[in-house]
């Protein structure tokens, strides 16, 4: 959602308290699950950590051609980014009461396009050379905007790809198939990513150096006899 769609929303929301108090409790309400079990649709699933085997494997079954190592780089900068970002911008439950804190002055940060934001310039920090960043949006330039980064296989196609969501659940990154994470309808946005990337700004205070890569493991050379 961008900062003007929330500006919108909360124009009217700002002078008159009584309706801040009842739209705060319809989105805990409304947004605010029972069970863990009702927090993920379809094949989208939580990160379990920064080395969770199955996202590292999801990544890898894209194609033959994906590294290994790359998938798990690409695993630990998206879950260590969520969380890192939580902490740093102060997330609340639900996100959408998140924004309305930036709204008022009480966050400076939190956005679903910030996040998407902050993993874009991450992940393209690793110098990936088997995986490919694509920025992915749902119901573009309408209220309920959702902004994320998808990462398919060096050439593949988008649909193809795995959504990195780490706003939906306020920090805790969830993961899943472009084409398996229903209500959402993924649209790749190619002129997006590509202005992010050549035009950087960044929404955090705290930068990380990416991971460098792992190299491989020499050989032991054979003793002569």
């Amino acid at each position: 959602m961008s900062a003007n769609q929330i500006r919108r929303m909360f124009t009217r929301l700002r002078s008159n308290p009584a309706i801040v108090a009842s739209a705060t409790a319809m989105a805990l309400a409304v947004c605010t699950p029972s069970t863990d079990a009702s927090l993920f649709g379809g094949d989208v699933v939580p990160a379990t950590s920064e080395h969770d085997p199955a996202l590292t494997a999801g990544l890898v079954r894209l194609s033959p051609s994906v590294s290994p190592d790359e998938a798990r780089r690409v695993a630990f900068t998206a879950y260590t980014t969520g969380r890192q970002l939580a902490v740093e911008w102060r997330m609340v439950w639900p996100p959408t009461v998140q924004s309305f804190l930036i709204k008022i002055g009480a966050r400076k940060a939190g956005h679903c396009y910030q996040y998407a934001n902050e993993l874009l310039l991450r992940l393209d920090a690793l110098k990936l050379r088997t995986l490919e960043l694509h920025w992915a949006e749902c119901a573009p330039g309408e209220f309920d905007e959702h902004n994320v980064i998808a990462v398919t296989a060096r050439g593949q196609p988008f649909e193809q790809g795995i959504v990195l969501d780490n706003w939906r659940h306020s920090g805790r990154l969830v993961w899943g198939p472009v084409k398996g994470d229903p209500p959402f309808r993924w649209e790749e946005n190619q002129a997006e990513l590509y202005r992010r990337l050549q035009h950087p700004r960044h929404y955090s205070r705290i930068i990380p150096r990416p991971e460098p890569e792992r190299s491989p493991t020499p050989k032991q050379k054979k003793k002569k006899p």
